[in-house]
């Protein structure tokens, strides 16, 4: 039987490369965004997998439940949801207008929450299923003037928690990824903003680097398979470099790195 598995904003970035790493490891697709999956369909046609493009906002009540019976109608099963489609918002929080806060919380929360109901119902059905939700190191701690994205991550883990405590016993895992920095067209996007570069992330993180698309695809891929953590339910894994376990300051984190 093959795995079947949808991925919401797949057009680039996270989403895009874990299409490519399911792929290769023998999933059949569905690709959603707001925008063309094309490419990415390219890909992973080119890898052997088949996909189809499942568009539509994650927000939308009605555009989840039409996602959801394309997906069902065309592969009449589904045992992975990859809930990625997210944007960033970057602004202090007495400045963070109400319908900006809102539109934040509806992709990053209520899209997800909507996609994970539609979705969830057929894995119950089935009796067994993965929910892999990408949160962020921002779900976790405080990170300043990132009030709506915040929230919205934190409330995801909050989500992953209690649908991993409602639905394990009937089995359907849900777990969430918790990337740091990591390089895409979004980090390109909020560093052109000029409120952070690259320094800034590379010397809080122990390992120096930024994490890469791939780190995040291949820890979504784990919590994906049964096999691998088929007993794994309601975490948080963090694919951060240690970002959280290092409380150093900075003098003291690069004092310990070894010379270039």
């Amino acid at each position: 039987m093959v795995r079947v598995a949808i991925i919401t904003g797949a057009s680039q970035g996270i989403g895009r490369r874990t299409a490519e790493v399911l792929a290769g490891k023998g999933y059949a697709l569905a690709l959603n965004d707001i925008q063309s999956t094309q490419a990415t369909r390219a890909a992973v046609g080119e890898i052997g997998a088949p996909a189809i493009e499942v568009p539509g906002d994650v927000s939308s009540e009605a555009d989840v439940h039409r996602i959801a019976a394309t997906v069902q109608q065309h592969y009449g099963r589904v045992d992975v949801l990859v809930n990625n489609a997210g944007i960033s918002f970057i602004r202090p929080a007495e400045e963070t207008g109400a319908e900006e806060w809102r539109r934040v919380l509806e992709v990053n929360l209520t899209g997800p929450f909507l996609l994970c109901r539609a979705f969830g119902k057929l894995m119950l059905q089935q009796g067994e299923g993965a929910i892999v939700n990408v949160a962020s190191v921002a779900g976790l701690a405080g990170i300043g003037d990132r009030a709506a994205y915040n929230a919205s991550k934190h409330g995801l883990i909050g989500l992953t928690r209690t649908l991993a405590a409602e639905w394990g016993g009937r089995g359907v895992r849900t777990n969430a990824v918790c990337p740091g920095w990591v390089k895409t067209a979004m980090d390109d996007a909020d560093q052109a903003r000029g409120t952070y570069n690259d320094a800034d992330i590379e010397n809080r993180v122990p390992m120096a680097r930024f994490a890469s698309p791939t780190d995040v695809a291949e820890a979504i891929a784990f919590l994906a398979d049964p096999k691998l953590s088929g007993f794994v339910n309601g975490m948080e894994l963090r694919v951060d470099g240690g970002w959280l376990a290092d409380g150093s300051w900075d003098r003291l984190r690069l004092g310990h790195r070894k010379p270039r």
